[in-house]
């Protein structure tokens, strides 16, 4: 039996086509699909050259037409607002490079969310960029917005391995101070990492100006803690290890992992950024339109 357009949005289906540019397309063709049949449906058209209205903004730029229809104050967006380059981080340490079950591996998660996203900015005629990084930066394409370049996106992409440490405060402080013209920051991570130092380098992104977006790549595992019996578990970018009964911790481990996401939460609404968690179990079309509801509450 064929399958439809809307079951390659699973990760056990998508993880089966070769070719990242043929995952990437039929990613996005399954998520506009369902995308008609969505509150979502018209969101872009209606919302792309408006955002929320923010005290101190000038009142006379307020559209009542949207605010008629939605009940909510929204301003037009400026032209210099409109076109904003993208840059796509994509974190490829060796943390990223865990899965549980036949799930997909975080790294492989994230590569087929950067392709799906690339995909579709650059075929809306944005201009996209492209950073992979572990502990330094491995592979730096400035952005474009023609279809050549997601070529360039999805060929460094599919050849991305996770290896190392990972070095997400220092790579995000070095970014901040290489991108010279603001834009919009898409942050793929599984953000394993001293957490007030990347709050600090989030800090500065904002301060040069950058919108940011963090996706937060779990292994479904990581959230749940599903192991029975003695199991040994080991940091795959320090070989450190420990032993534990998961049973005897699972509860203290999952409100630990709770407040390590809530605090990201917290402090990205307060740099005014946008905060999406998404795990290998979940199909694209959640997570996109998870980063479409976000975008939707503060555009």
């Amino acid at each position: 039996m064929p399958l439809t357009v809307e079951q390659y949005l699973r990760p056990d289906i998508i993880r089966q086509v070769r070719r990242l540019d043929l995952k990437a397309r039929f990613i996005v063709e399954g998520f506009l699909s369902g995308l008609h049949n969505s509150p979502y449906h018209g969101f872009s058209v209606e919302f792309s050259e408006h955002r929320k209205y923010y005290p101190g903004d000038d009142p006379r730029q307020i559209d009542w037409n949207v605010y008629a229809k939605t009940d909510r104050f929204y301003t037009k967006k400026f032209q210099a607002e409109t076109n904003l380059d993208a840059y796509l981080l994509v974190d490829a340490s060796a943390s990223m490079d865990f899965a549980t079950g036949d799930r997909m591996t975080k790294m492989d998660y994230a590569i087929c969310l950067a392709a799906a996203l690339g995909y579709m900015m650059i075929h809306q005629q944005d201009a996209v960029g492209l950073a992979v990084f572990n502990d330094r930066v491995r592979e730096f394409l400035p952005p474009r917005s023609k279809r050549t370049h997601l070529v360039n996106i999805l060929g460094t992409l599919a050849r991305t391995r996770p290896q190392g440490k990972t070095g997400l405060a220092a790579i995000l402080h070095e970014l901040a101070e290489r991108i010279r013209r603001r834009g919009l920051i898409i942050l793929l991570s599984d953000l394993l990492a001293e957490q007030a130092a990347v709050i600090d380098a989030l800090h500065h992104l904002r301060f040069r100006g950058h919108d940011l977006i963090l996706f937060q790549i779990f292994d479904h595992a990581e959230r749940v803690l599903p192991f029975e019996g003695p199991t040994r578990f080991e940091d795959p970018e320090s070989a450190d290890t420990v032993a534990a009964d998961p049973r005897a911790i699972r509860a203290a481990y999952i409100e630990a992992i709770n407040r390590f996401v809530a605090t990201y939460r917290r402090e990205c609404q307060h740099v005014r950024a946008d905060f999406v968690v998404v795990d290998n179990a979940m199909t694209f079309d959640k997570a996109l339109i998870q980063f479409l509801a976000q975008r939707r509450g503060r555009f």
